[in-house]
């Protein structure tokens, strides 16, 4: 199979989308191509390679078969024409707004992001000249289109906002993005193409952290960038004029050449070529294998993350479950946008605060204590002291991130045994936390 969207169901795409089989060998998983370079025929295919008239590669700096491999096969599962791999989730978000924008432009986000994200928007891409803004993830279609500038070059989304849960609605954004020529960029890391695919709902441009679900074992790090291939960007050519310059040595411009998936091509040839996130083939390799196996293990995150949901309710230390659609006012959005399940993440409040917190994490046996999410692994953190630990107290609490808030991005173990362990857990919360307090 090539890396184009196929006829074939979604559990044998994310088998065999993008593959190729090695012509020497004739293996049939796909090599680790650990070359930094490629042997030219000629003078002339070197000239040719590097002119960009030629499609076969010059560098792994932006182009590697393994990575090329994964790239395709994500781009194929969200049902794009083109995909990037990068160094990282924020490699991606980089290197995504920087083939939109430049110093100068405007960029609306949704208020409810990643921190990670926030930071780097506040600090190196707002040193690059980028301005942002940020509008309430539930305001209407018509306050979106009013945000809108003639300097606008991206409306930027998560499908679900980490780590609250929040849900944005893809459709509305969609048709803000169609009003207006102004390409819709999400994230789509938690929910992952299994459980929503933002291009069918009007996003040019997907975006995920591949160290998360789509690989799933925690073992690399990684980023994609996928070209949903429905922008028209000859009609927005005015926002994008750099997609419709000539290229050097006589090429014809992005526009000209690749139509629709312009900005995939640009992506590779110019943004990432340049500024050079490049991922180790050996972790493309890793990837590869897990998404192999997405579909079963996503069905594997959500059943445990709906039961821990459910069981960590009633538990008296928990002031409040997070899980999108369960008693949040989402459940209309989660059932359009997100029909197969609203991911893995369950977010708690514990009643006594940032006390109760440490002892919880403190007290846990099989779940881990760290920073990740989407491993098979159950994990745990306290994002007020660590991811949010940066902010003052009244961002945290304009975030919805309070002093007792504890992420958990559940595995896919046992789910009694999960429960088990974190109901241990709070079990002995209150007696510590009285004695705190007593003390």
């Amino acid at each position: 199979m090539t890396g184009a969207v196929s006829e074939l169901g979604f559990e044998t795409r994310q088998v065999h989308a993008g593959s190729i089989v090695d012509a020497e060998a004739g293996a049939r998983v796909t090599p680790i191509y650990q070359s930094a370079g490629y042997v030219f025929d000629s003078f002339d295919d070197g000239v040719e390679r590097f002119a960009g008239r030629s499609a076969r590669r010059a560098y792994s700096r932006n182009d590697n078969p393994t990575n090329v491999v994964a790239a395709r096969r994500i781009a194929d599962l969200e049902g794009g024409v083109d995909g990037v791999l990068v160094a990282s989730g924020q490699a991606a978000i980089a290197m995504a707004l920087s083939a939109l924008a430049q110093a100068g432009d405007h960029i609306l986000t949704t208020d409810r992001l990643y921190e990670g994200t926030r930071e780097m928007i506040r600090g190196a891409l707002r040193r690059n000249g980028l301005e942002f803004e940020a509008v309430p993830i539930d305001a209407d279609e018509d306050a979106w289109v009013a945000a809108v500038r003639p300097q606008t070059r991206a409306i930027y989304a998560e499908s679900i906002a980490n780590p609250l849960g929040e849900v944005a609605d893809l459709a509305l954004l969609g048709r803000v993005s169609a009003r207006t020529g102004v390409p819709l960029v999400v994230d789509n890391t938690v929910a992952t193409p299994y459980l929503c695919r933002p291009i069918e709902h009007g996003a040019a441009i997907v975006i995920h952290s591949t160290s998360k679900w789509l690989g799933g074992h925690g073992s690399s790090i990684g980023g994609a960038i996928v070209d949903g291939g429905r922008f028209d960007w000859t009609a927005a050519a005015a926002r994008f004029p750099h997609l419709h310059e000539p290229r050097p040595h006589g090429a014809p411009s992005f526009a000209e050449r690749f139509g629709d998936a312009a900005l995939g091509a640009y992506l590779r040839s110019v943004v990432v070529l340049e500024h050079g996130p490049t991922v180790p083939p050996t972790s493309a390799f890793l990837l590869l294998h897990g998404i192999e196996t997405l579909s079963l293990r996503m069905e594997r995150h959500v059943a445990n993350a709906v039961a821990v949901a459910a069981a960590l309710r009633e538990h008296p230390a928990v002031a409040r479950v997070h899980y999108p659609g369960v008693g949040d006012g989402q459940a209309d959005k989660v059932a359009r946008l997100l029909p197969d399940g609203a991911g893995s993440i369950v977010s708690i409040e514990l009643a006594g605060g940032r006390d109760a917190a440490r002892t919880f994490l403190d007290s846990l046996r099989l779940v881990s204590q760290m920073t990740h999410i989407g491993d098979v692994r159950t994990l745990a953190i306290h994002t007020g002291s660590t991811i949010h630990g940066k902010l003052r107290g009244e961002e945290r609490t304009a975030l919805g991130i309070t002093e007792g808030l504890v992420r958990l991005s559940i595995g896919i173990e046992l789910v009694d045994d999960i429960v088990a362990d974190l109901r241990q857990a709070l079990d002995v919360v209150p007696s510590r936390v009285l004695e705190v307090v007593r003390a």
